[in-house]
């Protein structure tokens, strides 16, 4: 689909593991389900409460129109002017901007225990001050920049 920069289901593993820091705020450090992302996320629980073993279905997008179309970089005029839109379809939807993306590479040994070397990708976001840690194997991402404007949707799975 346009604009998709990254979708998978996380399972929330962790929350706030080091003690709670903020009343409204906690921290989830879930793991991806298709490509095994590791995933550490701040949610306004106030607003998004999220328990322990949930499933959610989290999608990173550089715009909110389905056919891919850019935003005019106003949500609210955005939604007013659009009519329906992708955020439609999910509970939680915040807007902010990559400020870090780092390769790595990891060391890896399968079975024969001959060693595989494999990009490792971590890209940071804030989301006004909410932060996201996604991680994993860079052939998993599309072409992703600092500074470039994403959205993060994300809808619980329930079964």
């Amino acid at each position: 689909m346009a604009g998709i920069l990254f979708e998978d289901i996380f399972s929330v593993k962790d929350i706030d593991p080091g003690g709670k820091k903020f009343d409204k705020v906690s921290r989830f450090f879930c793991e991806g389900e298709s490509f095994k992302m590791s995933l550490i996320l701040d949610l306004n629980t106030m607003i998004y409460p999220v328990e322990l073993n949930e499933k959610l279905r989290l999608v990173l997008a550089s715009t909110l129109s389905e056919e891919g179309a850019t935003d005019p970089g106003d949500y609210y005029s955005y939604v007013k002017n659009t009519g329906p839109s992708r955020a439609d379809y999910f509970e939680y939807v915040a807007f902010g901007k990559f400020y870090r993306i780092l390769n790595e590479s990891k060391s890896m040994a399968d079975d024969d225990k001959d060693e595989m070397s494999s990009r490792l990708l971590s890209v940071y976001a804030s989301f006004g001050g909410l932060l996201m840690r996604l991680q994993g194997d860079a052939s998993n991402f599309q072409a992703l920049e600092v500074d470039q404007a994403v959205y993060l949707l994300i809808k619980k799975i329930s079964f």
